[in-house]
């Protein structure tokens, strides 16, 4: 669907769920740099959530309980509106982003080396998200929430 088709409410969510969608992975961006001192409540604020969460809450105590932690920033390269849905009881919308991994050094907490990494699937991937428009349980307001996020190949 393209832009020019979308109503002036649709715009706004695509505006809403897009900086909700930066802050959210923001906040992961940041996490994975302190992976034991992020609460899960501080990455709900951000706009984590749904079954996005634990997978993330999971990466976290993963790095924790083997000592890892991670410098550099991932970057989002592209970003762009699969669909926008507001006539569902959760107003929904669904992004395509591109994320630019190359930056990303994981190391050990006790010595900060480099951790020898041996993968063949690249630095840049491609993601499918989806965001809600729902109540917060941190917030009790309203706001966009990034509830899932599955890696669908390389970009």
């Amino acid at each position: 669907m393209s832009t020019s088709a979308w109503s002036s409410a649709e715009l706004a969510a695509v505006e809403a769920a897009k900086a909700r969608y930066l802050a959210a992975r923001a906040a992961v961006n940041e996490a994975v740099k302190r992976p034991g001192d992020v609460s899960a409540s501080a990455l709900a604020l951000a706009g984590n959530g749904g079954t996005w969460l634990p997978r993330v809450e999971a990466v976290l105590a993963f790095s924790v309980k083997n000592g890892w932690y991670e410098t550099g920033d991932a970057r989002i390269t592209m970003l762009a509106v699969r669909a926008v849905k507001l006539d569902l009881a959760q107003p929904e919308v669904r992004l395509t982003s591109c994320i630019d991994s190359s930056a990303v050094v994981s190391r050990y907490r006790s010595n900060s080396k480099p951790i020898p990494v041996v993968s063949d699937n690249g630095d840049r991937h491609r993601f499918e998200s989806r965001l809600i428009y729902t109540k917060s349980a941190e917030t009790g307001r309203r706001m966009w929430i990034l509830v899932d996020e599955q890696t669908t190949k390389t970009c």
